[in-house]
């Protein structure tokens, strides 16, 4: 899963970066300080493979991995390519998912490149870039559609498909926010639009009112209503806390956190939000030569699941041998469970579920 984080110049996006990659990549108070978008690759935390490590002391363990793109700061005019901003748009076009990071907090300290707070006038001036970039892919799309319908009709549609969502961005709207059935919305994207990607708006606030309680952040109020009319997620996050937090020892960061009160970092926050948005989950395997969790989308059958470790176990398949974690759990191992007749065999119509634990058996 690859994930980019985007927004205006000076809102927090390196920093919140660093925070959560400890990448190091450079972070000032000035635009387009970050020109190369930098990437950052970090584990999924997953408590259990700790548990199955502990049972199966295993010669390696595997973790999920997210990647993090830190993408320049857009700026007005970007679809025209202000600000280098074609370079920048192309970075976005690369990733799963948006991370929008919107600026929360009032410091004059700080230049903001508007001037002054408003993160619902920033979230616009992002949309809008991106949407002008998506009109031009569209009217592409349409010009290609009608070009083929002469030869087959079937394009007619797609034509058709493609005007309609031409002036729902003519008007403003997004790609994401179109109305239409799921088999169009699967030809849409096929288009790679930009405003057609999930988007959590991490609503980057100051250390003082985070600790007091975000509820009250009025500017993360207004982010957060907005995200929930567009079907997006919005996300608290104090980066200059989660650079803190980033910076101390493993053991002292659950301390800290329980200092402030709070459950999760951001990264644990934002890891689980990025899987909810883009309908993510994971099985695992397990064994003396390694314990691995492996993400899927949910609904995944059992071959495709087997494709995801390799292309010959997906083309072999003969069934899957299968335990819930929890199930695991409660027996103590792997031969407990089979004992009590928990370990299923599942054949090619089984949906795997979050959590399960999966031997495959296949021939080629």
């Amino acid at each position: 899963m690859k994930l980019g984080i985007v927004g205006l110049p000076n809102v927090g996006k390196s920093t919140l970066f660093n925070a959560l990659t400890n990448a190091g990549a450079e972070s000032a108070n000035y635009p387009f300080c970050t020109i190369s978008p930098n990437v950052g690759v970090v584990t999924v935390p997953d408590r259990r493979l700790d548990a199955l490590a502990q049972m199966h002391h295993p010669d390696k363990v595997t973790p999920a991995v997210i990647e993090f793109v830190d993408i320049a700061g857009l700026v007005r005019g970007a679809s025209r390519g202000e600000g280098l901003g074609n370079q920048f748009l192309s970075h976005i076009r690369m990733t799963d998912a948006i991370i929008h990071v919107v600026r929360c907090f009032d410091d004059e300290n700080i230049v903001h490149v508007e001037g002054k707070t408003d993160p619902l006038r920033d979230i616009d001036i992002i949309n809008i870039e991106l949407v002008m970039a998506d009109m031009d892919m569209v009217a592409r799309r349409i010009d290609k559609a009608r070009k083929m319908s002469k030869g087959d009709k079937r394009y007619l549609h797609e034509a058709e498909l493609f005007e309609a969502l031409h002036k729902h961005l003519d008007g403003g709207g997004l790609a994401r926010t179109f109305p239409c059935s799921e088999d169009d919305r699967a030809l849409i994207g096929t288009s790679e639009l930009l405003s057609l990607k999930p988007v959590i708006y991490a609503a980057n606030m100051d250390e003082a009112s985070f600790r007091q309680g975000y509820e009250t952040n009025p500017y993360y109020k207004s982010v957060k209503d907005l995200a929930d009319a567009e079907g997006s997620l919005a996300l608290p996050v104090c980066a200059k806390l989660e650079a803190d937090i980033a910076e101390l020892p493993a053991e002292e960061r659950v301390l800290f956190l329980e200092e402030l009160g709070i459950e999760e970092s951001g990264l644990d926050r934002l890891i689980r939000a990025s899987y909810s948005l883009l309908g993510l989950m994971s099985f695992l395997t397990a064994g003396k030569p390694e314990v691995r969790a492996w993400t899927i989308p949910k609904g995944t059958r059992a071959p495709q699941a087997a494709g995801k470790i390799h292309s010959d176990i997906e083309r072999g398949f003969i069934r899957a041998e299968v335990v819930s974690f929890d199930e695991l759990m409660d027996c103590g191992s792997m031969a407990a469970a089979k004992e009590k007749g928990l370990i299923r065999s599942e054949g090619k119509e089984y949906v795997m579920q979050d959590g399960d634990i999966v031997l495959f058996r296949f021939n080629v």
